[in-house]
C-alpha cells in the first residue's frame, strides 16, 4: 500500500508543478513582449492564486475521498500522524504539505498551510502579512490577498481559509496532544476557519 500512497503522491505533485511551470510561461510571455499586460495578453495574478488553489484543493479532497476513506473503511489501511514508521498512510494535511515541498524545491512558487492554532511549529504565521492576512481571513472567512516583496523579489500573495468540512477533521484537531495542550479552549466545529493556505505567485 506504501506503492499506492507513492504514485499518489507523485502524481499530484507532478500536476501541481506542470501548472506552475504553464503559469510562469505565460508570465514570461507578456513580461517580455514589452507591453503593457492587458486581458488578451495574460491573466491577472489574482485569478492564478484562485486558479492554483482550487487545484490544491482538488488534490487534498480527492486524495481523502478516494484514499484514505476507501482504505480506511475497507480495514485496508488507516491514516496516523507517525505514518511513516507505523506504515500507514499520511493525513491529507500532511499530504498537502508534502506536495507543497515537492512543488516548491525551485524556490519561485510556493504554498504552505498555516494557522494561529498550529500542532506544527512550520505552520505558524510568521511574516507580517502571515499575521495581517490570517488574523483578516479568520475574521471574514474570505480570502486575502496583497502584493508583498520576498528578498527583493515582488509577488502576489494569497491566503485561503482552510476550513473544518468533516467531523474527522474536528476530532482529529480537538484531540491532539498538543491542541489541548497549547489551546485548551479551542474548539472547532463543522465550517470553522482552522487555518489557512498561503500561496506566493512571483512576479517575473
Amino acid at each position: 500500500m506504501n506503492s499506492i500512497n507513492t504514485n499518489w503522491r507523485q502524481l499530484g505533485s507532478k500536476f501541481i508543478v506542470l501548472i506552475v511551470l504553464a503559469v510562469a510561461v505565460l508570465f514570461a510571455i507578456v513580461s517580455c513582449s514589452g507591453k503593457a499586460p492587458s486581458k488578451t495578453q495574460g491573466i491577472a495574478p489574482e485569478v492564478v492564486v484562485d486558479y492554483l488553489h482550487k487545484i490544491i484543493e482538488a488534490e487534498r479532497s480527492v486524495y481523502t475521498e478516494h484514499v484514505v476513506n476507501r482504505l480506511g473503511e475497507s480495514g485496508v489501511m488507516k491514516t496516523s500522524e507517525n505514518w511513516k514508521n507505523e506504515k500507514n498512510l499520511p493525513l491529507p494535511a500532511q499530504m498537502l504539505r508534502m506536495a507543497a515541498e515537492e512543488s516548491s524545491q525551485d524556490g519561485a512558487f510556493t504554498y504552505r498551510l498555516i494557522s494561529p492554532w498550529n500542532i506544527n511549529d512550520e505552520q505558524s504565521p510568521k511574516t507580517e502579512f502571515e499575521k495581517k492576512g490570517m488574523e483578516n481571513v479568520i475574521k471574514t472567512g474570505e480570502p486575502f490577498k496583497e502584493l508583498q516583496t520576498i528578498n527583493g523579489n515582488q509577488y502576489f500573495s494569497a491566503i485561503y481559509p482552510d476550513k473544518a468540512v468533516s467531523i474527522a477533521c474536528v476530532k482529529c484537531h480537538n484531540n491532539h496532544p498538543v491542541h489541548k495542550k497549547r489551546y485548551p479552549n479551542k474548539f472547532f466545529s463543522i465550517g470553522d476557519v482552522m487555518g489557512g493556505i498561503e500561496l506566493n505567485l512571483p512576479l517575473k
